[in-house]
Parts: structure tokens; C-alpha cells; sequence
């Protein structure tokens, strides 16, 4: 197939998420890079690349043809799942935007998703709140990972449906330790990611940090922040016994 192509940390390591075998469908592919890289590395043996915007779509097709894998990847003009018909793809891999929006893709797709055996997501803001749309939604997480890249910090997972789902669902002891799972990641937190480890400790310092400068001032919404700060220090502190 010629030419290699390199993928950024982050960028591997959301496409090693992905089990080999299945026709996947690519959803905001940018440039294609991830596409090239499933059907090169043989991954995933048919991929459709798509995207909602036309100019990186070309771009796409403009690589997807310079690595001569046209008869295994196809380009699609698509706002988020509507250029797929259910049954299309076994799996989905979807990054690079924010959980509110990938919800919101996976909501209006929910007819497709709920025929894949996998998908690939890696939501980039709002992760307490898209976790629990997973677990409203009967999306069940079967591994997570969390790169640290170019000062940043990126959770990712691999999900099913429920319905392809047989194993034993993982179950938080209480309320406040599922709140605790849709903060920092269930897996993350019981596999005792190192990178995870890393992000608490660097929110911890923040936090920290920020409720010093707070408490210097005299102020009714200097102290309503003061509580909220110190509340989420407090989740911090506890995600962090995980790993004691």
C-alpha cells in the first residue's frame, strides 16, 4: 500500500481502541488520516470517512487517493450519522469535538448506533455529563485510555449496546461513586490510569491554588466560590484514594 501514514498519540491510540474486523465508519474525519490508518494498519477492511464540512472532505479524498486505498475507504458529506443507513457499519469512531455535540450525533443516530458492536468515542468537554447520557442510553463502556498530548489531556472509550452486551455490568457502590465514574472514568479509575493519576494531580493543584486567591478576598461571590471550589477539590481528593 506504499507510504505509511503517522497519527499523533492521541490519534493512535483512539484507533488501537478499535477491535479488528469490522467495516467502521469514521464520523468527522477531517483530512482521512484515521480512515488511511485502519484500513493500512487492516484494522477495520472497509471505512467510510465522513464529515460534515466539504472542504476537508476533499482534503480526505485527496489523501485517501495519494495512499491509493480509494476502493477502501468512501468519502460521504454527512452531519453526523445521516449519510449511513443502519446496517451500513459494525463500528464507529468518532473524536475531536465537544460531548454536547457527540451526544447530540448519537442521539439523531440512535437507529444506527444501535446496530454497531462498537464505537469509538472521544468526547473533548462535558464528560461527566456525556457518561451519563451513555448509561441513560444503555451504552455500556468496555475499556477506556487517557493520553496526555501537547498540554492536554484526553479521555477516550470503547463502547457497545447494551444489547450486545453479556457480561456483568459494572455497578457504583453509591450514588456519590457514580457521580464519582462520570467525573474521571469508571475504568480510568479502577485500572488506576497513570495519565489519570496525572490530570488529578494537576487539578488538584489548581484547585488548590485558585481557593488560596479566593480566600484572599472578602467578597458574597468570592465565598459562594470558595464552596463550589472546595467541592470539587474534595471529588478530586477522593478519585484520587483510588490509587493509594
Amino acid at each position: 500500500m506504499g507510504k505509511e501514514v503517522n497519527l499523533s498519540a492521541r490519534m493512535l491510540a483512539l484507533a488501537r481502541l478499535l477491535s479488528p474486523g469490522y467495516v467502521t465508519c469514521d464520523v468527522g474525519c477531517d483530512h482521512g488520516f484515521v480512515s488511511i490508518y485502519l484500513v493500512q494498519k487492516k484494522i477495520a477492511p472497509f471505512v467510510y470517512a465522513m464529515d460534515v464540512r466539504s472542504g476537508p472532505l476533499s482534503r480526505a479524498q485527496e489523501h485517501i487517493k495519494s495512499y491509493g486505498l480509494g476502493e477502501f475507504i468512501e468519502t460521504r458529506l454527512s452531519d453526523g450519522l445521516q449519510a449511513l443507513e443502519a446496517g451500513d457499519a459494525q463500528a464507529m469512531i468518532c473524536a475531536g469535538m465537544g460531548g454536547k455535540l457527540m451526544m447530540k450525533i448519537l442521539e439523531e443516530g440512535m437507529d444506527r448506533v444501535l446496530t454497531m458492536r462498537e464505537l469509538i468515542l472521544q468526547p473533548q468537554s462535558d464528560l461527566k455529563l456525556f457518561r451519563q447520557f451513555l448509561r441513560e442510553k444503555e451504552l455500556i463502556i468496555l475499556q477506556e485510555d487517557m493520553i496526555y498530548e501537547e498540554g492536554k489531556y484526553y479521555p477516550m472509550m470503547r463502547v457497545t449496546p447494551g444489547c450486545f452486551y453479556d457480561g456483568d455490568e459494572l455497578t457504583a457502590s453509591s450514588e456519590e461513586e457514580q457521580e464519582l465514574w462520570d467525573e474521571f472514568g469508571p475504568l480510568l479509575l479502577r485500572e488506576r490510569h497513570p495519565v489519570l493519576l496525572q490530570y488529578l494531580n494537576f487539578l488538584e493543584g489548581v484547585q488548590k491554588d485558585l481557593l488560596d486567591e479566593l480566600i484572599e478576598r472578602v467578597s458574597d461571590s468570592a465565598m459562594a466560590r470558595i464552596s463550589e471550589v472546595r467541592s470539587s477539590l474534595e471529588r478530586v481528593q477522593t478519585a484520587k484514594r483510588y490509587f493509594v
